[in-house]
């Protein structure tokens, strides 16, 4: 039945190599834990080697976001109304009878809002400044550092989102400004995280000019 002759024990494996394929298996199982799964997802990084790849970055940007969900989650009443829920549960009313009073008032278009802040961060210190926003909302901004580069991500969290999630508009590292405008994909928060990579306090200025509803200091 069998075209091929079953192996001898001399050419089957000996238990010395079967320990050591299962040695060095365990080894390199046990030096990715280390230098990549950790860091990346936890920010611990005890042989240096995350930060020098960006995966420990990579896991302190996913802490640091999922405890701003989770603080944001404490804050709000359970049955709260979010500045989002609100124009969507008024829909409805708004066309067919809030509409024509709007009209027949002639009420002018509230003007857009334009802000200036400033942070400042100590060395190794992140901060992040947030937008509340509705969908296709638009916001132009500019900022920058004084004191040294910042590693930046502006991105969004929709209000009620999958705990960990966000949308990245743009990120980058050791830069000292940034300028642009981006346009809200969902009702939420969006924004900017800076973290002071250097020796050195740097101190941020970021000017805001668009249709947002306010603009808050988190971290």
């Amino acid at each position: 039945m069998f075209n091929t002759p079953l192996p001898t024990l001399n050419e089957l494996p000996s238990s010395r190599q079967l320990l050591r394929s299962t040695a060095i298996a365990l080894i390199t199982a046990i030096a990715l834990l280390v230098t990549v799964v950790m860091p990346s997802e936890y920010a611990i990084d005890p042989t240096g080697a995350g930060r020098v790849l960006g995966l420990t970055q990579m896991g302190e940007l996913k802490i640091t976001l999922a405890q701003e969900a989770a603080a944001d989650a404490a804050v709000s009443p359970p049955g709260a109304t979010t500045p989002a829920q609100a124009p969507a549960q008024e829909a409805p009313q708004v066309q067919v009878a809030a509409r024509p009073a709007a009209e027949s008032v002639s009420e002018p278009k509230p003007a857009l809002k334009t802000d200036e802040m400033t942070v400042t961060l100590k060395p190794g210190e992140a901060r992040e400044i947030k937008l509340d926003m509705l969908n296709n909302a638009k916001v132009s901004y500019e900022w920058s550092t004084t004191g040294g580069p910042v590693n930046h991500d502006t991105h969004g969290e929709p209000y009620n989102g999958a705990e960990g999630y966000f949308h990245s508009y743009r990120k980058g590292q050791q830069v000292t400004g940034d300028k642009g405008e981006f346009t809200a994909i969902f009702d939420g928060t969006h924004g900017w995280f800076w973290r002071n990579r250097s020796n050195g306090d740097v101190t941020i200025t970021l000017k805001t000019t668009g249709e947002y509803l306010n603009v808050k200091r988190l971290i």
